[in-house]
């Protein structure tokens, strides 16, 4: 049997080939670094990433290594203020049928490795996908080096800068938004008492926000501070000082600073996006996560989505024949309209939620004092329910 080339080995192409694998293709996975891993710190899940998980058949993957955080809350990381929390408990789990939790990205792609080999799927590292040709009988990729593969179709889910998005789409790099992200994982005696909490906080100020929760078991917190400085350039984990993160947040309050003071051995990434996409289909390629849709962190959707695709690629390829078109048009309408939701709403939770000011603050703290329980619940059934 031809196999299924996926390119790109990030948590969207593995679970896109475990996907593919359940439906009983052949699967190979080509990764461009010389090892599989994953980059950066946290992730969260939500409900619909469980769901997505458990139509791959890999629903326990998570359970080993994700931490069931008890609380979302959101504060004013100027005043301190609490201005709105939900809990994740028995009601939030009956309503959506599965649990919210966050996990270490290596941890979770070390599990998606794991269950891939044990699927039989081959992984081949150091192998950076260049361009493809086609035909009526499959494809051939070309890779960096000289070396080249055929399949019966191509998976693009290689990421941000996908090579295979740019033959396919042609629209060039990314949107690159003005807002700068720093990372660092605290080990938990260093998180200052009061933001020891099993719960993913929030702290939203004026162009900036701060994110701190638990990971590896409440061994370390993972930070993650953003600002809206106007950045230009895309950057991707550039270490930075810490009186560079402490100038940037000097606006905050005692509370979310003392965050910012714990942290060390800071990362920076310059946030970029694009508009959502309505084609992602050539034939016999198709695009997956971020190299179909990459979005701003503000729905802490990314990875979401790309376990969504894994699944709905899989069911809409099981049961159909070796040519996989209509399979794969069948994924894309789909999928199309609610990423580009997601990624519209991503666009609108940095401004409107995150990081507003003066007069547009007071509106988003007045809107979000009317909500209780149930009404949160309804404002976020249209994701967490799909």
């Amino acid at each position: 049997m031809t196999p299924v080339i996926v390119a790109g080995g990030g948590i969207g192409g593995l679970a896109a080939a475990l996907g593919l694998a359940r439906a009983g293709r052949r699967v190979v996975v080509l990764e461009r670094s010389e090892q599989f891993r994953e980059l950066g710190a946290g992730i969260q899940l939500g409900p619909n990433a469980f769901r997505a998980m458990s139509r791959l058949g890999i629903g326990e993957l998570p359970y080993r290594c994700a931490v069931f955080i008890e609380e979302l809350r959101l504060l004013d990381a100027v005043g301190g203020g609490v201005l709105a929390r939900l809990s994740l408990g028995e009601r939030f789990r009956s309503r959506f049928g599965a649990p919210y939790a966050v996990v270490h990205r290596g941890e979770l792609h070390r599990a998606l490795l794991e269950a891939c080999r044990s699927a039989g799927i081959t992984l081949r590292p150091g192998c950076a996908v260049e361009r493809y040709e086609q035909d009526g009988d499959g494809v051939r990729v070309f890779l960096a080096g000289g070396e080249s593969l055929t399949g019966s179709a191509l998976v693009g889910a290689d990421g941000l800068h996908s090579a295979v998005r740019l033959q396919l789409a042609g629209d060039g790099p990314p949107t690159v938004s003005g807002h700068v992200t720093y990372r660092s994982l605290i080990p938990s005696d260093r998180m200052p008492e009061a933001l020891r909490k099993p719960a993913a906080m929030l702290w939203a100020g004026p162009q900036c926000h701060l994110v701190h929760y638990p990971l590896v078991g409440g061994a370390f917190y993972n930070a993650v501070i953003t600002c809206d400085s106007g950045a230009t350039e895309a950057v991707s984990g550039e270490p930075v000082g810490a009186d560079e993160v402490a100038r940037q947040f000097a606006a905050v309050g005692p509370g979310a600073r003392s965050l910012v003071e714990a942290g060390s051995d800071w990362r920076r990434w310059v946030l970029c996006d694009r508009p959502p996409l309505r084609n992602w289909q050539d034939g016999r390629v198709v695009l997956l996560g971020d190299a179909a849709h990459p979005m701003l962190q503000y729905a802490a959707q990314g990875a979401c989505m790309a376990l969504e695709d894994a699944a709905s690629l899989g069911g809409h390829v099981e049961g159909g024949s070796a040519d996989p078109t209509e399979a794969f048009a069948r994924y894309v309408a789909d999928r199309r309209d609610r990423t580009a939701r997601v990624q519209t709403v991503s666009r609108r939770l940095g401004k409107e939620l995150y990081h507003p000011r003066g007069l547009e603050a007071e509106a988003r703290d007045s809107m979000l004092a009317a909500l209780d329980e149930s009404a949160l619940h309804h404002e976020m059934s249209w994701l967490y329910e799909h």
